[in-house]
């Protein structure tokens, strides 16, 4: 069975600071050893619910944080960036099904350390089919089109209830409970990583035993909404072939898949300056 690890840093085990997961912060360096050992707890039961294959997905900032050093001989890295699946690189080579780790909720949300969808100073809002969506359903949408279920999700209470709504039967692994963006009840390392690894393993065992979440389907042509933060990113966006501009912060497009939505998505957003 062949299991894709995607790891984002907010939801990491301990964080509830930018500080801690900007590579230009000297807090940082310490997190990322952090961040390595909750994907470590995550190989670690998935291996022994049954993976025998792991690949990991870096997928915050540039793609460059989990130490391969101290990365557990099990698994195998995709790292740096810019890679065409980025947070799910991957997913499109025979992958079974996913586990999402270190995983935070969408912009706006409430009780969630450092909310955001992709971008915390681009992107305000981001919509599916007219469906308001966060990371968790963005990248669940693009495994779903290779048919690949999330099995399971850590992080914060709120990304949690997320992604429930999104996969029900999702497991969940929740490692803090926020209080606010910038705070939360932490539970102590070696107890959030026991978590991580029983969630992984019976999320792992329940697949193979024929029972998971369905894979989150998302209906063609897909439409795109983003909402912007400022009306001169709107102005800079609405340059990609095939937006159309909706009002001062808010472009639409459509694409004829999942994965194409998912390109023209980054695309807008790397367009915009800050």
């Amino acid at each position: 069975m062949k299991v894709l690890i995607a790891c984002d840093m907010e939801g990491i085990s301990g964080v509830v600071s930018w500080d801690q997961v900007d590579p230009f912060k000297p807090e940082y360096q310490r997190f990322r050893h952090i961040m390595t050992a909750d994907v470590n707890a995550a190989v670690a039961g998935a291996s022994a619910g049954g993976a025998t294959e792991i690949i990991i997905a870096d997928g915050h900032w540039n793609s460059n944080n989990v130490l391969l050093e101290e990365l557990d001989a099990r698994a195998n890295l995709n790292t740096g960036t810019p890679t065409r699946l980025s947070m799910v690189q991957g997913v499109d080579t025979g992958v079974d099904a996913a586990i999402f780790l270190g995983y935070h909720a969408r912009a706006g949300s409430l009780h969630a350390v450092l909310d955001h969808t992709w971008s915390s100073v681009r992107v305000a809002n981001l919509w599916l089919n007219g469906r308001l969506t966060g990371e968790f359903g963005l990248n669940g949408a693009v495994c779903g089109e290779f048919g690949v279920p999330v099995l399971m999700v850590s992080g914060d209470q709120t990304v949690c209830a997320e992604a429930r709504e999104w996969a029900p039967g999702v497991a969940t692994a929740q490692v803090k409970t926020a209080a606010g963006r910038y705070a939360a009840h932490c539970l102590p390392f070696e107890e959030s990583r026991k978590l991580i690894g029983d969630t992984a393993r019976k999320a792992v065992s329940a697949f193979k035993a024929g029972k998971s979440p369905a894979p989150i389907k998302m209906q063609s042509p897909v439409n795109v909404t983003i909402e912007f933060f400022h009306t001169f990113m709107a102005d800079q966006a609405s340059l990609l072939p095939g937006a159309k501009r909706l009002d001062g912060r808010r472009i639409e497009f459509t694409a004829d898949s999942m994965v194409n939505a998912y390109l023209s998505f980054r695309a807008a957003v790397n367009m915009v300056s800050v």
